[in-house]
């Protein structure tokens, strides 16, 4: 009795198909280079910046800010002369009748503590004087 042969059918092996894969490498070219072409239609608008005025003229006296530094011991210094906190009204209050045309500038050595400052910026407020800048720049300490 002869055995009864079964053919098993053999695998194809496995292709990668390039044509679908060249449609989307042009696709993605062809969107890549409208969208760049579009980048070239953007419109700008044209500012014409400010010159500075030279003025040879001296400032009127009084009308420099006053610096107050707060320091990181909480120690403050009102035009770089170390004073007390509990001076601080009494010298802003002097600032404010003396001076016309009020400004202050605060600022913080490379250690002051954020807590120390906005009681300086406090006390500022509770003297009425609307013009004040903090600087953003440290500095060391009395200077």
């Amino acid at each position: 009795m002869e055995g009864t042969k079964i053919k098993v059918a053999q695998l194809k092996k496995a292709r990668i198909e390039i044509i679908p894969l060249i449609d989307v490498i042009f696709f993605l070219l062809a969107t890549f280079v409208l969208f760049t072409l579009s980048l070239n239609r953007i419109q700008s608008v044209r500012v014409d910046l400010p010159f500075p005025q030279q003025n040879n003229t001296p400032p009127p006296p009084g009308s420099e800010p006053v610096s107050i530094q707060v320091s990181d011991a909480g120690s403050i210094y009102w035009n770089k002369e170390p004073i007390e906190l509990s001076e601080l009204p009494s010298y802003l209050a002097n600032y404010k009748t003396t001076t016309e045309d009020w400004k202050v500038m605060v600022s913080g050595d490379e250690k002051a503590r954020f807590g120390s400052l906005v009681v300086v910026l406090d006390e500022i407020k509770k003297a009425g004087i609307e013009k004040f800048s903090v600087e953003t720049r440290t500095r060391p300490t009395g200077r």
